[in-house]
């Protein structure tokens, strides 16, 4: 599901959140700023118990959590589960390091526990906003008990030496660990607005009032955080933190008993955190719970049950999928109803498949056969058949009737259109009954939308054979895989480059009329650019008389530098056996092995698959260095060739443009052949 704007009402319901996540924001602010509001109330008994019973609600909240992470083996409401555990136990030892209640005086577990707390709970947060993988949830909830004792031995190891007065949490902390700590605190303050803008994102894909509350949690912690680094202990700003903190776990905990009150049971409160396989499982767990039901109550009434037996049933599929009481319920209510209209509810999803799933671009009879596929099983006991239209008779292809066509059926036959032509019929026969108004009417809409298709897939035939026309064959193919390789940029891709130029097409073209000069330079390039293609090279422009082509771009061909030579010598051959005369024009070609840049040069409006860099540049010098006829080439490539091609070495030569001579050598033929 993709996200959408924000509609008024909701950017309405967003700012006045936001401004309510700003409040506090701005009361330490004004706290800090104006100091003589900042009042000093130091009532040790009163802070035990408001921390203790904070941490307490939060305790049960976390296990509730932990459970249904377990039950749906969901990693997302696990670490969301530990992440409440962590703060809530950090709190409670806070709690317990309250001066005058355990110890006598404060100490460093006293001043840090709760931020070591929510600390940790800010990487856990972060980590539960990933929208795990069904896999990856089922690694991360397998370790589950591994968390359990970590957790644990934290905890208690903190609990000992901060009760204990142990170093290093014996004294209250220095100026300086103030200091580091906060570099600490801003670190968890990100983590925390990470988490946030993961489970926003995930909420405007599936909206969820326990997502909402989660995401205000955590904003509400990450304040919490600041205010604890900047608060002035035992102030009116210090006591802001702990308002900040009840605040976030009482409103999750109440977003939950609201979840609780409106389902009618503890099952799926927290369903709307899970990840997205988790989400889709259970979509599938209620889609499989309905289907069950339909077929358990066209059963149940065949069979003459009473409405009590009936119950019976829903109550067995409410235990057996985990349906919370009020979606038992609904499915109680809506027994008799979903059992005589499941084969509606199967035809009008044919119907959205039609229009959403078929692949336009597999071709024409392949379509066909996938509309086969969709409306034979979801209109049974109906027979579908589908006929295409040859002139004026009507030809029902092999594979394209869903089951053997009934005599003495009741039939209805609807056009498919391509445009105004007719090309075919859909024709559905139903035995031992007639047809429904409702059923016609969506035999009309299902056959316009076939028609669609149809004339859709012919669109998209012509358009992709115009479209490879313009670009070589594995450009089109990956940009067709992966649209996204249309951006903008490229990447550095070791290549072999083959630059070829028709010496003698100037003055060849001084000497001849405009039409024949370009039925020639078609027509050579008609024999030279199939067999660029034929040994996987990729033709990236044409300049004039002159080609540029690339191997190993964009598809990676560890042979690159053989098939460029394959190419050339065939290239020659191919060339001297398309000309009558030998005054014609031939092929001079360079090829180079090197790192080039490749991808898409232009701009937003208009662009073009290209290829720059030196590589590139030393094929086109090595080409204008080549006799004609001849095939020269570089060093680097000479060297991947190796002992399959017959050279004749040309020596340092000097190119345009290089410092440096190139060593280069001419092409004088290939001697072991193997399979492009």
């Amino acid at each position: 599901m993709t996200t959408t704007a924000l509609r008024p009402g909701n950017r309405v319901r967003l700012g006045v959140w936001v401004l309510h996540m700003a409040l506090p924001l701005l009361a330490l602010w004004l706290l800090l700023a104006q100091p003589d509001l900042d009042v000093r109330w130091q009532h040790q008994p009163s802070h035990f118990w408001l921390v203790a019973g904070v941490a307490a609600v939060n305790v049960v909240l976390a296990l509730r959590i932990l459970a249904a992470a377990r039950l749906r083996d969901d990693a997302r409401l696990l670490l969301v589960g530990y992440a409440f555990v962590l703060a809530a136990g950090f709190l409670g030892l806070h709690a317990l390091a309250t001066p005058g209640v355990l110890l006598s005086s404060p100490n460093g577990g006293f001043e840090i526990a709760t931020p070591v707390g929510l600390a940790l709970a800010s990487a856990l947060f972060a980590a539960a906003s990933i929208d795990y993988s069904a896999q990856a949830s089922q690694a991360i909830v397998s370790r589950s008990r591994l968390m359990t004792w970590l957790s644990t031995l934290l905890l208690l190891g903190w609990a000992v030496v901060s009760l204990a007065q142990l170093p290093p949490l014996a004294e209250p902390l220095s100026e300086r660990a103030v200091g580091e700590m906060r570099w600490v605190a801003i670190a968890s303050i990100i983590l925390y607005l990470v988490g946030t803008v993961g489970f926003f994102l995930t909420h405007r894909r599936r909206p969820a009032v326990m997502l909402i509350a989660l995401i205000t949690a955590s904003v509400l912690l990450a304040e919490a955080m600041a205010t604890i680094m900047w608060a002035r202990s035992w102030q009116l700003s210090w006591w802001l933190w702990h308002i900040l903190m009840a605040a976030a776990f009482g409103f999750v905990a109440y977003s939950a008993y609201s979840q609780y009150e409106r389902e009618g049971g503890s099952a799926g409160i927290f369903d709307g955190i899970v990840s997205g396989s988790t989400a889709e499982e259970i979509r599938e767990q209620y889609g499989g719970a309905l289907e069950t039901l339909t077929d358990a109550l066209q059963k149940s009434l065949r069979a003459g049950l009473n409405e009590q037996e009936i119950g019976l049933v829903v109550d067995g599929l409410s235990s057996r999928f985990v349906l919370t009481e009020s979606q038992t319920e609904i499915l109680r209510r809506a027994a008799r109803s979903l059992a005589a209209e499941r084969d509606q509810t199967r035809r009008l999803g044919a119907l959205a498949l039609i229009g959403t799933e078929l692949s336009v671009e597999k071709g024409r009879d392949a379509m066909l056969g996938e509309m086969i596929s969709i409306l034979g099983p979801r209109f049974q006991p109906d027979v579908v058949r589908i006929g295409m239209r040859t002139e004026d008779v009507v030809v029902y292809p092999v594979g394209l009737s869903s089951a053997e066509w009934p005599e003495n059926a009741f039939e209805h036959t609807e056009d498919l259109r391509d445009g105004s032509a007719p090309v075919g019929v859909v024709e559905f026969a139903r035995p031992g009954g007639e047809f429904r108004p409702r059923d016609v009417a969506m035999f009309e809409t299902l056959a316009a939308e076939m028609s669609i298709a149809l004339e859709n897939a012919r669109l998209y035939s012509q358009l992709d054979d115009l479209f490879r026309t313009y670009l070589s064959p594995d450009v089109a193919e990956s940009l067709r895989a992966d649209p996204t390789r249309a951006e903008l940029g490229g990447s550095l891709v070791e290549l072999t480059a083959l630059f070829a130029d028709l010496r003698g097409f100037t003055s060849f073209s001084e000497s001849t009329d405009p039409a024949t000069v370009m039925e020639t330079l078609n027509r050579l390039f008609g024999r030279a650019v199939p067999v660029i293609l034929r040994h996987g090279g990729t033709v990236v422009q044409f300049v004039g008389d002159a080609v540029l082509a690339v191997f190993d771009a964009p598809v990676p061909r560890a042979d690159h530098a053989y098939r460029a030579a394959l190419a050339a010598n065939e290239m020659q051959q191919a060339i001297a056996d398309e000309m009558d005369s030998g005054d014609g024009p031939r092929f001079r070609i360079g090829i180079n092995t090197g790192v080039a840049l490749i991808g898409n040069i232009g701009s937003a409006e208009m662009r073009s698959f290209n290829v720059v860099g030196d590589a590139i540049n030393v094929a086109s010098r090595l080409e204008t260095s080549a006799e004609v006829g001849q095939v020269v080439i570089s060093e680097d490539t000479n060297r991947l060739l190796g002992d399959r091609v017959s050279v004749t070495p040309l020596g340092p030569i000097e190119l345009k443009g290089k410092a440096e001579p190139i060593v280069a050598y001419r092409l004088d033929g290939i001697t072991a052949v193997s399979p492009s």
